[in-house]
């Protein structure tokens, strides 16, 4: 695989993130879905190749792509490794307003009866799965505690 190389950023801080780049069965739906999403939290279209593709925020980005080398044909969150994703997705009514749609772009609200208090009483979160199992946990970031305890 040959990415195209990352402009580098002024400074970024010690441990933040570099990139995360997600395994996927379907890169087409996962284009959809992760577009859709990372677009609406304001990432921005970065690389593009056959296999896959990625989106920018800063001076991070989230990469989907197949390989050759995926052992398994899809991901579960209960198993080691990766439980979910959380992100800083604004106000508790941008919080409601990407659950509400995200449904028609192939995402589904986990944990429905406890909604939007999922992790806990005083954390304002949505939490989605997308087609491939991936979790995602959307965190209202004013007005409400924004640390994951989930």
């Amino acid at each position: 695989m040959t990415v195209p190389d990352v402009p580098s950023e002024a400074s970024p801080a010690v441990g933040s993130l570099h990139h995360l780049e997600l395994w996927v069965p379907d890169l087409d739906r996962a284009r959809r879905e992760w577009g859709w999403l990372l677009g609406r939290l304001g990432y921005q279209q970065f690389q593009h190749w056959p296999e896959g593709c990625s989106w920018r925020l800063g001076a991070a980005y989230v990469v989907v792509e197949t390989s050759p080398a995926m052992t398994g044909t899809g991901h579960d969150r209960l198993r080691p490794g990766m439980n979910h994703l959380a992100l800083h997705a604004g106000s508790r009514a941008d919080v409601d307003a990407l659950a509400a749609r995200a449904p028609a772009h192939g995402w589904t609200l986990l944990f429905p009866d406890r909604h939007p208090y999922a992790g806990r009483p005083d954390h304002y979160a949505a939490y989605l799965a997308s087609s491939d199992g991936f979790e995602v946990e959307l965190v209202a970031t004013h007005g409400s505690a924004a640390t994951s305890t989930h």
